[in-house]
């Protein structure tokens, strides 16, 4: 441990409990890394804040002596995100988790960054509310605010950015500010809320998050279809949104993560690209959806239509589908997952898909590919051996392919898992001149370059 280290960890004791503070190995080996196949990067220290004084208190003496600070929810991201590759500092969240105020009657709830989705959501349920952003991970709702997390509901409720309010976000120099109010709009001001959410941490730390419920639906149906090929089951999508019909899910499952879900789940759906889809509604409403629905699919070649009305079925075919990263790693011990996140307008996505497919058949990388197709966005999943130069190459060059892709046609590199460390080198083309006003909000928010330094861009 160097002098400044121990200097840093002495100012800190001196705002926290000592109990709050800690230099165990394993604790900073759990901080240096994440879901991703990006390589650990050790933490010099890991504190535990329990209120947004500590937090404020953490980040004046990391800005009084210059050192990185790195904001970790539970170490979900996948693309680097809350990896400290500068070292210093990783402020975990956990200790902040309660859930603060539910105010029912403006669908709302005030959270502490430490409150995971599932805990929320089963608070909320005793108030027959819901919160709709749904990743798959169980991550904390700070760490989903930082990316702007998105999932299988976003079709239909939008993603994490829709659903902020307001957010009490500690600067760093430790000054305190509020990005929004309760108010359902507002045309006063900057929208800071925007501007904040899927900064992962290079601005500020979240302390509170003011956020979007919704009632839970009167009627949930689940179902798959079953296609010959990828394409006709993307066309039938775009199809499908055309009508403007109310679907609260609909996810592509290629036949390659088909049979990867069937071998993991002990299921045995049939081994063709297939469409996960939910309808959330009324009774009478949901039902002509469906038929609607149905219909529309026969016409882009749908093989069959199944439908779960009992809670088992949707929590099992929903199981299926969220275990997808896990069933691939099952099947290739030893390997990492890397997971690509393009998202394309819904016009270019049958195609840029099939593209994706062809590039990850010429690498000959194991892998498949999933979606939430409702607003264009995919992701491939690849296996590979991280220490194996020739295997990362390959997947580093498919990504490239992909990405160049997607840009091309009005897309971004990156639909839900942030920019972190891995999709840096496309900001300058996905970003051109309006890099620059970027660069220009984090030097006069963050001027000595201490929250989450080399994410996102470099200065």
């Amino acid at each position: 441990m160097t002098v400044a280290v121990e200097l840093i960890i002495n100012q800190l004791k001196q705002v926290l409990l000592e109990e709050q503070v800690s230099t165990n190995e394993t604790v900073r080996q759990l901080h240096g890394k994440d879901e991703s196949h990006h390589p650990m990067s050790l933490p010099d220290i890991v504190v535990f804040p329990r209120s947004t004084a500590d937090v404020s208190a953490i980040l004046k003496v990391a800005h009084a002596q210059r050192v990185p600070v790195v904001p970790f929810g539970v170490g979900s991201s996948l693309e680097g995100n809350a990896i400290p590759i500068a070292n210093g500092i990783s402020i975990d969240f956990s200790e902040m988790n309660a859930i603060l105020e539910v105010r029912p009657e403006d669908l709302l709830v005030k959270v502490q960054p430490g409150v995971t989705r599932s805990q929320l959501n089963k608070e909320l349920k005793k108030h027959g509310l819901q919160f709709t952003v749904d990743p798959g991970a169980d991550a904390t709702l700070g760490g989903m605010a930082a990316t702007n997390a998105s999932g299988t509901t976003a079709v239909r409720y939008g993603v994490m950015r829709d659903q902020v309010r307001d957010l009490e976000v500690v600067l760093a120099d430790g000054s305190v500010i509020h990005t929004g109010n309760l108010a359902a709009k507002s045309s006063s001001g900057y929208h800071l809320n925007g501007l904040f959410v899927g900064s992962e941490g290079t601005l500020g730390c979240f302390t509170e998050l003011t956020l979007k419920v919704y009632g839970i639906p009167e009627f949930v149906t689940a179902g798959r279809a079953v296609f010959n090929t990828v394409g006709d089951a993307v066309s039938s999508v775009t199809a499908l949104l055309q009508t403007g019909i109310s679907v609260g899910r609909v996810e592509l499952v290629d036949e390659a993560s088909i049979q990867q879900a069937n071998i993991y789940n002990d299921t045995a759906f049939s081994e063709k690209p297939t469409l996960f889809l939910e309808f959330h509604g009324n009774e009478a409403g949901m039902h002509a959806d469906i038929a609607f629905a149905t219909e529309i699919f026969e016409d882009f070649h749908c093989l069959s239509v199944e439908f779960e009305h009992d809670n088992a079925g949707r929590n099992k075919l929903w199981e299926a589908r969220h275990s997808l990263a896990y069933a691939y790693m099952h099947a290739h011990p030893g390997k990492k997952l890397m997971s690509t996140d393009v998202c394309v307008p819904i016009s270019m996505l049958a195609e840029t898909i099939l593209y994706a497919r062809e590039q990850l058949n010429t690498v000959g990388l194991a892998g498949g590919i999933v979606g939430h197709v409702g607003d264009g966005n995919f992701h491939a999943l690849l296996m590979l051996n991280p220490d194996d130069a020739e295997e990362q190459a390959k997947a580093d060059r498919f990504n490239e392919h992909i990405v160049q892709y997607a840009l091309l046609r009005g897309g971004t590199c990156t639909g839900e898992h942030g920019v972190g460390i891995g999709k840096m080198r496309y900001q300058a083309t996905e970003h051109g001149s309006s890099l620059a006003v970027m660069k220009s909000i984090k030097i006069a928010l963050d001027p000595l370059n201490i929250m989450n330094p080399g994410k996102i861009f470099s200065l």
